[in-house]
């Protein structure tokens, strides 16, 4: 008899633990909110890598139109002081 009452014990024990668990519609929709949050921070990711790209290519063009400003500006400044002044009367 002790041994029909625990078996009747852990049945009752098991079949509460497994309706009590969540339910497979619960645990998809668990595992679609995980897929879309990991998809959200990848896109994030993404984006925050093509937006350093473009401020990497927006400084370099701005670099490269500086030194190209300095060297005219150099160049300008050489070929004037080889000119010689005129004298005034």
């Amino acid at each position: 008899m002790k041994k029909v009452l625990s078996i009747v014990a852990i049945a009752a024990l098991t079949a509460g633990f497994v309706a009590c668990g969540p339910s497979k519609e619960e645990i998809e929709k668990r595992e679609k909110e995980k897929a879309d949050s990991i998809a959200a921070v990848e896109k994030a990711k993404q984006d925050s890598i093509a937006q350093a790209e473009a401020d990497a290519a927006k400084a370099a063009a701005e670099a490269e139109a500086r030194s190209k400003f300095v060297a005219d500006s150099t160049h300008q400044a050489d070929s004037l002081a080889k000119v010689k002044p005129v004298k005034k009367h």
